[in-house]
């Protein structure tokens, strides 16, 4: 049997998490000097509200070998293939830990797969996963196929404040400031495992998350149709539905998934971020 896993940053909604079957290993988010589970016992309101409070960030960190070897170990005990997908190891040491358990165990059917992504970036990889799976492919074969397409993933984002930036050491205080002050709202792209700003938007952000999704159009018609991802870090509602009804409009895609962004994202973006997330063709 195959088990796939992967870490709390995939932001898979509890619907999507079950209809693929995926265990979750949650990294850590590190608030008073107590550490907590992303996703288990902390949630991205109640960051809100302490970073608020103390006008800084929580400190995030990788999934705890113990936690990673109690999801995976009764897998490994039934001599299971277990395929992992972690974010990018650019951003944190999460596939190592990994990695180190299944050394650790001698155990040669651990496969770690660096997504070089985060968010729903990290999400597709493993519906794709789920759907070769259910095809009836070998681990390895999995492995190899979702590799191959990796280079694919279109994974970006407007931060509607640059406050969090700032607070977790991103980008400088007076540059939040004046970022703040002039309405500026930076489109944040993952490439080769690591995220740097694009596009410079201005304005309110229902009018900025909206223009952003219409310049990603030429490409988002020609993406892969099975699914595209809307990813948000605690948007209005309006914001939301502005985006899904222009996706819809397109007549593209087979399925518009809306997700919220778990801690650890929204630990280092604040709220009102949105992304779209896609498999270019």
């Amino acid at each position: 049997m195959i088990r796939l896993v992967a870490d709390s940053t995939c932001d898979l909604s509890p619907e999507l998490i079950e209809q693929a079957q995926v265990s979750i290993i949650p990294l850590c988010i590190v608030m008073d000097d107590v550490s907590f589970y992303d996703g288990v016992d902390m949630t991205p309101d109640r960051i809100y509200k302490w970073a608020d409070a103390n006008k800084t960030t929580p400190k995030t960190a990788a999934a705890s070998f113990d936690y990673a070897e109690k999801v995976l170990k009764p897998f490994m005990d039934a001599g299971d293939d277990i395929i992992f997908f972690g974010i990018s190891e650019k951003m944190s040491t999460t596939c190592n830990v990994v990695r180190m358990i299944g050394t650790d165990a001698n155990y040669d059917k651990l496969h770690v797969v660096d997504s070089m992504s985060l968010s729903t970036g990290i999400g597709l990889q493993v519906l794709y996963a789920a759907h070769l799976i259910n095809e009836g492919l070998t681990a390895q074969e999995v492995v190899e196929m979702v590799s191959s397409r990796r280079d694919l993933v279109r994974a970006s984002f407007v931060v509607e404040t640059l406050t969090y930036l700032a607070r977790g050491g991103r980008c400088s205080s007076v540059t939040a400031l004046l970022g703040n002050a002039l309405s500026l709202k930076p489109e944040i792209v993952v490439e080769d495992g690591a995220m740097k700003v694009a596009k410079k938007y201005r304005g309110k952000q229902n009018s900025v998350i909206l223009k952003y999704a219409k310049d990603l159009e030429a490409d988002l018609k020609v993406a892969d149709p099975s699914c595209v991802f809307i990813t948000h870090s605690g948007c209005e509602q309006a914001v939301i539905d502005s985006v899904k009804e222009y996706l819809e409009s397109l007549n593209h895609f087979e399925h518009i998934y809306v997700t919220r962004a778990g801690g650890v994202i929204s630990s280092h973006c604040g709220p009102g971020t949105l992304g779209v997330l896609f498999y270019a063709s």
